[in-house]
C-alpha cells in the first residue's frame, strides 16, 4: 500500500512517521518543505507538489488546520483528487466542517476516488506513538480498505456513520475540549489568586469529578508554564467557531462555546498563537 501524507504539522508529522515505522511506503508533503526533512531521514519520499504526492498513491491522508486549507490542496487542476488515480482513497483528516466534508466528498466521487472522513482524537503524544483514536465517516467497504494504515497510527477505530459522521463527532469532541480547559484556566487561575497551594488544588480536581484527562493533563501545563505545543491556540478557536455553526444547524446555541472562544481568540491576539492551550491561563494570570 502506497500512502500519501499531505500536511506535517504537529499531527501529520507523527503519523507519517507512524507509518513508515510499520514499513509503509511514504510520500509527504507540506507547504513548507523544511518540515518534510525529518521523514525524509526516515524514509519517506518528500513531493515535490500535492499533485506529485498524490499521482502514485493508493490513500492519500490529509491533516491541515481549516476548510481553506483542505479546499486547496484536494480541488484545482494541481491538487490532490485531479491527480489520484481512479479507485484510489482520499481520507480527510483534518477537522474541518461538516458541510464542507460533504461537499468534499461528493467532488471525489465524481472523480472516480473513494472518500473517508477520519479525523482523530489525541494530540501530538498519541500521533507519535501511534495511539491515535480514528473518528470514521464513509462506507464500511473503504474503512476495511484503509484499515491496515489506520491501524498503524491507532489506538482504536470508531466507525460512526455515512459521510461527515466522524467530521460532526470530532466537532462535539473538541467543544467539549475547547470549554473544559477555558474553565480550567479560570479555575486555575482562581487557585492562584486566593492563595491556595496550586499543586495540592490540582491534585483535589484531577482526582474528583471534574478530572477528565484533559483537565488533568492541561492543569500540569499550566502549572509548570509549559508551553510546548501539543494542541495549538488558533486551532482551538477554529475548532470551536466551527462546532457553533454546527450546532446551529440544529438550532442549539451553543454559549458556553461563545466565551470559551473568546479566551482563545483573546490567547491568540496577546501573542500565544504559536503555543499550546494550555497557555490561555497566562491573561488571567496577568
Amino acid at each position: 500500500m502506497k500512502i500519501s501524507v499531505l500536511g506535517l504539522g504537529i499531527m501529520g508529522a507523527g503519523m507519517a512517521r507512524q507509518l513508515l515505522a510499520k514499513g509503509f511506503t511514504v510520500a509527504v508533503w507540506n507547504r513548507d518543505s523544511r518540515k518534510a526533512e525529518p521523514l525524509a531521514a526516515a524514509g519517506a519520499r518528500v513531493a515535490s507538489s500535492v499533485a506529485d504526492a498524490a499521482q502514485r498513491a493508493d490513500v492519500v491522508f490529509a491533516m491541515l488546520a481549516n476548510d481553506e486549507a483542505s479546499r486547496s490542496v484536494w480541488l484545482g487542476d494541481s491538487g490532490a483528487l485531479a491527480a489520484m488515480r481512479e479507485g484510489a482513497i482520499a481520507v480527510e483528516s483534518s477537522t474541518l466542517t461538516v458541510d464542507w466534508v460533504r461537499q468534499l466528498s461528493g467532488v471525489a466521487e465524481q472523480r472516480g476516488v473513494g472518500f473517508l472522513d477520519a479525523p482523530v482524537t489525541g494530540s501530538k503524544v498519541q500521533a507519535e506513538s501511534g495511539a491515535l483514536s480514528f473518528l470514521v465517516g464513509g462506507s464500511a467497504e473503504l474503512l476495511e480498505r484503509v484499515r491496515p494504515a489506520l491501524t498503524a497510527m491507532s489506538g482504536s477505530i470508531a466507525h460512526l456513520g455515512p459521510t461527515g459522521s466522524g467530521a460532526m463527532m470530532k466537532l462535539i469532541n473538541n467543544f467539549l475540549c475547547g470549554v473544559q480547559v477555558a474553565s480550567l484556566a479560570e479555575a486555575i487561575a482562581m487557585v492562584e489568586r486566593s492563595g491556595l497551594d496550586a499543586r495540592q488544588a490540582a491534585a483535589v480536581l484531577g482526582s474528583g469529578s471534574p478530572g477528565s484527562p484533559l483537565v488533568k493533563i492541561v492543569a500540569q501545563r499550566m502549572l509548570d508554564r509549559a508551553y510546548a505545543p501539543n494542541f495549538l491556540v488558533p486551532l482551538m478557536a477554529k475548532d470551536l467557531l466551527y462546532a457553533q455553526q454546527v450546532f446551529a444547524q440544529a438550532g442549539i446555541e451553543l454559549k458556553s462555546a461563545v466565551v470559551a472562544r473568546e479566551q482563545f481568540v483573546a490567547a491568540e491576539r496577546a501573542g500565544f498563537a504559536e503555543q499550546d492551550i494550555a497557555s490561555i491561563v497566562e491573561l488571567l494570570r496577568r
